[in-house]
């Protein structure tokens, strides 16, 4: 999946060029928030930090900005050039576009692209690139050089005037601007085979492979690997020239397969019994054992075949061990993210957004929510997401529709797809991922889920919760043991909420009361109130925290016995102090609450003071 640039402006004077840009390349303008005047997609207060995450994070960045300046703020972020995205500085006019990183990762063709758009000069340096249009030490997706070592010399012969003889198939390099000769004095090799590097030139190894692996259930990965491994060592072949693991669907969720995966670091895909019995014809070791099991003559042998398509070849039949098999076949063309076959193990990332705010957004999640293909979620907070939701396909769904947003995620997921269902706050905290492991748990009952859906990733990402929000605006409330409550009985009865709510007074935690009021319920926070006054002061500091993190926040800090319901909405969380809250005013005027981490007993408290677990 190509990642959309950040287009990086300091003044409100570069925000007509950067929209241009971001139009053209589909990225988003980030804009330092103390010279922007106008929305943008997103803002930032430090410039070298927001770089610097960006290119932590592998985003493309595009500056409009002295490329001076760019390459000192991101300098201590430089390492390994074969891992850098692209850098680009643009001037404010657009009359130069510089490549300054990754220029063979695409920021020399985003150069000349965006070069075409503002009516610039695209300003590239790199020799290969200028004389040949083509980068020698980093090959186009799909392939791998296997050593890499001896690239700057070959490139440094070829631009001096020596000629290439290419042996094996590789269209990127036929067709380049290199000087191709039969009789070349250097050699470029293209080949899936296990052989050595020729010793006046190149060897590229194209991912072409495709390992198909059947298990038992449970099979060890490491004997999966194994039988791999000397499968391919016995057909000769390199193991950098797998380029996919291929296997049925009922196997999407086996840790075998996924772990030979993971040893070659390329993705799996699955395919259900029709398609690969329809690779019989074509098996070499067809049994009626594993037909009667999955509905299939061979899952090693046919997923391998199926994922070549009609025009690969199964090049080493099934071998086996005590619990898994193993088949590889050539696809014709190296495999790349857009010519996968077959379908992926989907995935389903739980994310909390916290109050959704980008400030307050992990990075974490926000690379979770990037790397998605379907957002799904409370129509508010997929709104939060910004700029971080476009290209995604959105699955609006309104409050109270908890289950069924869950489940639909979970199904988006068992097609295939990768799915971010999207929570505000922290995604285990009154929110979805709960509810995630509910529909496992009874996925065999008749509202069960699909068996896709059983098999999906699963991936649960923390957020700042509204507790952790509210405490941050007010002080430092949560210096010693707290817990939570939700007033809401539509899912827990009133009684249970009640005695909860009397033990944690009689405990004398710090309480954070989430749901605390609805336009229909208005009489449980009045209760709570009344019972906490039994065990702490009147005094006591009461946080209503509104709107966290977004327009319209409010914090206002109470007395327990002055606590007022109709102070309180639905997108108030209220949090009671211990009878050792206290408050603090700064000179600024503003009061704050914190909770002592010792165990001093303010006067009036009717706790009893406990020393050394002894009644005093």
């Amino acid at each position: 999946m190509t990642i959309s640039p950040a287009i990086i402006i300091l003044s409100q004077a570069a925000l007509p060029m950067a929209r241009r840009i971001a139009v053209a390349t589909g990225g988003d303008v980030h804009g330092l928030a103390r010279r922007i005047t106008e929305s943008v997609d997103a803002t930032f207060t430090n410039t070298g930090q927001h770089l610097g995450d960006l290119f932590q994070d592998g985003r493309p960045i595009v500056a409009l900005m002295a490329s001076g300046a760019l390459i000192r703020l991101l300098a201590p972020h430089l390492g390994d050039k074969h891992n850098e995205p692209p850098v680009i500085a643009v001037a404010e006019d657009g009359s130069a576009v510089v490549p300054l990183l990754g220029g063979h990762h695409g920021a020399n063709d985003l150069a000349r692209e965006i070069a075409r758009v503002v009516d610039g000069f695209a300003a590239i340096t790199t020799a290969g690139d200028l004389k040949f249009g083509i980068a020698l030490d980093v090959p186009p997706e799909g392939w791998v050089l296997a050593n890499p070592e001896a690239a700057k010399q070959m490139m440094a012969d070829l631009v001096a005037g020596k000629t290439a003889r290419l042996e094996g198939e590789a269209d990127w390099l036929a067709n380049s601007g290199l000087p191709l000769s039969a009789e070349g004095e250097t050699t470029l090799v293209a080949s899936a085979n296990a052989v050595n590097a020729p010793a006046d030139g190149l060897l590229y190894h194209p991912k072409n492979l495709v390992l198909g692996i059947g298990c038992e259930r449970g099979a060890d990965g490491d004997e999966a690997l194994a039988l791999a491994l000397e499968s391919l060592g016995q057909a000769g072949l390199s193991p950098a020239s797998v380029g996919l693991v291929a296997s049925i669907d009922v196997k999407a969720d086996e840790t075998a397969v996924h772990h030979v995966a993971s040893h070659f670091g390329c993705p799996v895909r699955f395919f259900d019994a029709a398609t690969l019995e329809a690779e019989t014809p074509r098996l070499k070791n067809p049994s009626d054992i594993v037909f009667a099991e999955v509905g299939c003559h061979g899952v090693s042998e046919g997923a391998a075949l199926a994922a070549v398509g009609a025009a690969g070849e199964l090049i080493a039949e099934k071998r086996k061990s005590k619990r898994a098999t193993c088949a590889i076949a050539q696809a014709r063309e190296a495999f790349t993210a857009a010519n996968l076959p077959g379908r992926a193990r989907g995935k389903l990332m739980v994310v909390g957004i916290g109050p959704g705010s980008e400030g307050w957004r992990s990075p974490e999640v926000s690379r979770m929510v990037s790397a998605s293909t379907d957002l799904v979620g409370y129509s508010l907070y997929l709104d939060l997401l910004g700029p971080l939701a476009k290209g995604k396909t959105r699955h609006d769904f309104d409050l109270g529709k908890e289950e069924a947003r869950v489940r639909h995620a979970m199904e988006l997921a068992g097609e295939g797809k990768s799915v971010a269902l999207v929570c505000s706050g922290d995604a285990g905290i009154y929110a979805m991922a709960t509810l995630v492991f509910e529909l496992l748990d009874k996925a065999d009952g008749p509202e069960g889920l699909t068996p896709e859906a059983r098999r999906i990733e699963i991936a649960v990402s923390p957020g700042i919760s509204a507790l952790q929000a509210a405490a941050a605006r007010a002080g430092a409330p949560l210096g010693h043991d707290f817990c939570t409550i939700s007033l809401s009985d539509l899912l827990t009865p009133w009684e249970d909420i009640k005695r909860r709510v009397t033990a944690a007074g009689e405990g004398d935690f710090v309480i954070a009361f989430y749901n605390p009021v609805s336009k229909k319920r208005r009489t449980q926070l009045a209760w709570a109130r009344d019972k906490l006054l039994e065990h702490r002061p009147a005094s006591t500091p009461v946080i209503l925290a509104t709107n966290l993190g977004r327009e319209g926040e409010l914090i206002r800090v109470v007395p327990l016995g002055s606590l007022n319901v109709d102070d309180v909405d639905m997108l108030t969380v209220v949090v009671v102090g211990s009878s050792n809250s206290s408050t603090v005013t700064t000179g600024d005027g503003k009061t704050w609450v914190y909770t002592p981490r010792g165990y001093a007993r303010k006067e009036g408290s009717a706790m009893i003071s406990m020393v050394s677990g002894d009644a005093a």
